[in-house]
Order: structure tokens, then sequence, then C-alpha cells
């Protein structure tokens, strides 16, 4: 349960993050100057591959459609996806597989 509250807790954190960066910063603009720079694309080469891998979990753990519908939501709205998928579904995954272990 602990893990469940932080997962939706730091979801909550970056949605408040994301509006506040919308209504500091034009959204274009700051992204033309995170890919001028090297380590900007470091950052997202890096986010990148972990929506990779978590695309890859969401198609090992849920049905194809819902697996779809997760990709889309992610791709849009980045780890808050993420973090509100491990906050419904971490602990029941964990559960389960350490109950046949």
């Amino acid at each position: 349960m602990p893990l469940r509250i932080l997962f939706a807790a730091v979801a909550l954190a970056l949605l408040g993050l994301i509006g506040w960066a919308f209504g500091a910063a034009p959204f274009w603009a700051s992204v033309s100057k995170v890919v001028a720079d090297p380590w900007g694309l470091v950052m997202l080469g890096d986010l990148y591959a972990g929506f990779l891998a978590t695309t890859a979990l969401f198609f090992v753990v849920e049905k194809p459609g819902r697996a779809a519908a997760l990709f889309v939501a992610l791709m849009v709205l980045g780890n808050v996806v993420t973090l509100l998928w491990l906050a419904a579904r971490a602990w029941p995954l964990l559960r389960q597989r350490f109950a046949t272990a």
C-alpha cells in the first residue's frame, strides 16, 4: 500500500510540474532548446528508452488493446502514466509473483 501512495503522489507532483511548466514557458520553444544541447539529447534518449521499456512491460502484463492505449497515453502524458499504472498494478503483480516463488 505505501508503494501505491508513493507512486500516486509522485504522479500528482509531476502533473503539477507539467502544469506549471506550460504556464511558465512555451512548449515548442523549450523543446528546441533541449534538442540543441547534447545533454538534452541524452536526456531525451534516456526518456524514450524508458518509454520503450515501459511499453514492453505493458504488452507483457496487459491485454493488447489496453497495452496499446497505455502506450498512446504514455507518449502524450509521459511517466505520469507509468506512475499511475505502477500505483494500480505494482503491488498485485509483486504479490502474485512472490506468492508463486
